[in-house]
């Protein structure tokens, strides 16, 4: 009989254990989860939020009211990532993780950084968790249903953050300071990067062309050299000392640069100034190709593509036939008897 109580009794409590369970089932969110990212030069930037929707509410004043934080979307804290430091309206922001909030009034909204980005939305919000606040204006904007953010106007170094909403936009400014890009490659060549000559020149390089610190950058072309002594770094030094103000002995080194020069070098080096808008050099420097190379079909073309983007077009003519009498291949005989076909029509 007492272990048949005993039995009973078990059977009745795992029912009543069974019964207070309760299994969730994941369901869809009503303001689904989202994430955007962008990278400018060599930094990541994210965004992790949840979309509401307008449905038909009146957002700004009513759902969303004003002056009182807000977590600039729904759910769980609105976050934003930085992999490097950043700088926002001239301020500097290290890199990290943190809780974006927002102060919404009708002429100027506050933007908030905070360090807490754990926290449900901004119900836990503490302002001397901040690490940065600014200062933006509103714009108006075409009805967007569902909560969105975006990064519009993307350059090397700078892209604007922009929450949109209702017919609302809320833009802020993400910089990138050059000092980033050196750490960067700092880094880099201290890896394996390290025993090959071409990223120390191509440091080096990209210094130069975004003025980055000459001293530095000299440094990098120098351990390029000393591993491997070539056209290409001993042009990118040249650059160098040149923005140093050493005229002279980067005049110098330009003639050693081209002592050892092969076709391919100088045809590089005219593309890169045809890259940087500089057609006249470019010109200059395919000529010097067709009279060291007079064999070559590619010297006539790449000369005729500096003519054609000068818009002289009877020379850029003149050069392309003369690229199509000695090529040989299908594919570029093809590609530059389109090229004249396109010029004679012009």
């Amino acid at each position: 009989m007492i272990r048949f109580f005993s039995i009973l009794l078990f059977a009745v409590l795992f029912l009543v254990n069974i019964s207070s369970a309760q299994q969730q089932l994941t369901l869809p969110e009503a303001s689904q989860k989202a994430l955007v990212t962008q990278t400018v030069g060599l930094t990541d930037i994210s965004i992790a939020y949840h979309r509401p929707g307008v449905k038909e509410r009146e957002v700004w004043g009513k759902l969303v009211p004003y002056d009182v934080v807000w977590r600039a979307g729904a759910n769980e804290n609105t976050t934003i990532t930085f992999s490097d430091e950043v700088m926002i309206s001239s301020k500097v922001l290290p890199a990290g993780t943190y809780g974006l909030h927002m102060i919404p009034t009708q002429n100027e909204w506050t933007v908030i950084f905070s360090k807490n980005n754990w926290s449900w939305g901004s119900f836990s919000y503490d302002e001397k968790e901040d690490a940065l606040r600014i200062k933006v204006k509103p714009v108006s904007a075409e009805h967007q249903e569902w909560l969105s953010y975006s990064f519009e106007n993307p350059s090397a170094n700078n892209v604007e953050v922009v929450m949109h909403w209702e017919k609302l936009k809320v833009p802020f400014k993400v910089g990138i300071d050059k000092k980033v890009f050196a750490e960067h490659f700092k880094k880099e060549l201290d890896g394996i990067d390290k025993f090959f000559w071409q990223p120390w020149n191509q440091a080096a390089n990209y210094a130069n062309q975004n003025d980055l610190d000459v001293d530095e950058a000299l440094s990098w072309a120098e351990q390029s050299i000393t591993m491997n002594k070539n056209f290409q770094n001993l042009w990118t030094k040249a650059n160098l000392l040149e923005k140093k103000g050493s005229t002279s002995e980067a005049e110098a080194l330009r003639k050693d640069a081209w002592e050892i020069s092969t076709e391919a070098d100088i045809n590089t080096l005219g593309y890169q100034y045809l890259g940087s808008n500089q057609v006249d050099k470019a010109i200059e420097v395919f000529k010097k190709n067709v009279e060291d190379y007079p064999e070559s079909w590619n010297v006539y073309d790449s000369l005729a593509e500096g003519y054609a983007l000068k818009g002289e077009t009877k020379l850029a003519t003149e050069y392309y036939q003369k690229a199509l009498s000695m090529v040989t291949d299908d594919v570029n005989k093809k590609r530059i008897t389109d090229t004249l076909k396109g010029l004679q029509a012009n």
